[in-house]
Order: C-alpha cells, then structure tokens, then sequence
C-alpha cells in the first residue's frame, strides 16, 4: 500500500513540475518595462494582419480585376451558379498566385526572411516587403487616377514632397480604382458577344411569332457552345494573365 501511495503521489506532482518548468513567462516576456511593451504591441499588430489579410491580397494585388472578369462571365452566358463563387474565386486566387509570384518571391527573399531571421529591423523589413507590391501597383495604376488621389492628399494633408515615393494610402486606393476600371472593360469585351447572341435569338422567336418563350431559355445553349467552341476558357485566361506587364 505504501509503494502504491508513492507511486500515486509522483503521478500527480511530476506534471506539475514538468508544466511549471515548461511555461515560464519570463522566457516568452521580457523583464523590462519597455521591451514588454513593444512585445506586446507587436503581437497585437501581426494578429491585426493576419486578420485583414484577405483585404491585403485584394487591395494590392490582381485578384480584383480577375474576379470582376469571371463574375461579368457567368452573367453574360446567362449562369447564376454555374460556375459556383467557390470555383471563381478559387480561380481567381490561383491566377493572382501566379501572376504576382516574382512580387511575393522578392517580398519574402528581401524583407521576410531575413526578418524572420534577424538579420534586419521591423522598419527595414516593412520597406522591403512593401517595395515589390509598391512596384507592381506603381506599373498597373492609371496616372489620372493616381493624380486624382495626390491633388486629394494635398487638399487634406497638405503640399507633398515631388522628390518622396507616393505614399501607400495614396498609391493603393488608386491602383484599386484602376483595376475596378479595367476590369470592367475587359468584361464588356467578354459579354458583348454573348449579347449579340441574346438578340439574334430574340429576333428570331419574335419573328417566328414565340412570344412566351423567353429568348434567354433559346439562347443558353447556343452560348455555351459557342463558348466552348473558340475554348474560351484558354482566351480568356491567356488574356487575363497577359493584360499584366
């Protein structure tokens, strides 16, 4: 009984030990007041981050203009879930992976990883990693709409410096509204054939005298196999990525 006792007694202060030696705060916070601070402050920016990560991969990159193109599409053909929003954005996002893979290689050769190894300080590592997104926004944005957003920081911040690099608060906004416009016009160029389509078959039921058919209901097939046809996909696609210098 006694050597059961003992066993038992080692059984539950051993975890105990092991835990407390295993968590010890000290280790993961620094003991001066300012260090702690700036720990903490630091997590509570990558969380903020990580959280509005989604919003980044819009804001700076190519996805908009993919997305907008795809979903202009489906509703040219005249599909309300096929393909579904999964498949589009999946897409989409694979497309922006692939076309911004020199930008987020230059990000993580330059900035991220030697940050991570403590080769170089928050301040240069947020240079470093902003600099290639900073290029490629800087090559896709339209001046007039980068003009448009300067002479309104002006206006609310006062004169700016013609020597500094545009700032980012000025440069994304433009370059969002830049791609919101190209993707447009790229699905006008999309859905204009489907739309003649739409109305050589109205025309046709009008004149056969079919007036409770809906045009919409003749014409689904002939656009699907017409799309299918010229491999639209593959068009499309090559166009998008290529519309990218």
């Amino acid at each position: 009984m006694t050597l059961r006792a003992l066993l038992a007694l080692l059984f539950v202060l051993l975890p105990g030990v092991a835990l407390a030696q295993g968590l010890n705060l000290e280790n993961l916070i620094p003991s001066d007041e300012q260090s702690t601070t700036g720990r903490m402050v630091q997590i509570v920016l990558l969380i903020t981050v990580l959280s509005v990560a989604p919003g980044l991969l819009v804001m700076v990159t190519c996805f908009t203009r993919f997305v907008i193109v795809l979903s202009l599409l489906r509703s040219g053909i005249g599909l309300q879930t096929t393909p579904a929003n999964m498949v589009l954005v999946s897409l989409a996002l694979f497309l922006t992976f692939y076309v911004m893979a020199p930008t987020f290689d230059r990000a993580w050769q330059n900035g991220l990883k030697p940050f991570m190894e403590n080769q170089i300080s928050e301040e240069e590592a947020y240079t470093q990693i902003t600099q290639p997104l900073r290029e490629f926004m800087q090559a896709n944005v339209r001046p007039r709409d980068l003009e448009l957003f300067q002479d309104l920081a002006e206006e609310r911040f006062g004169p700016r410096d013609e020597n500094a690099e545009v700032e980012l608060r000025v440069l994304i906004p433009a370059f969002m509204i830049s791609e919101l416009r190209r993707g447009f016009e790229m699905g006008f160029l999309v859905v204009l054939p489907f739309l003649v389509i739409d109305l050589l078959v109205a025309t046709l039921t009008m004149s056969m005298g079919m007036m409770m058919l809906p045009p919409t209901v003749m014409s689904l097939p002939f656009k699907i196999l017409f799309f299918v046809l010229i491999d639209g996909w593959n068009l499309l696609v090559g166009g998008l990525v290529r519309s990218f210098p």
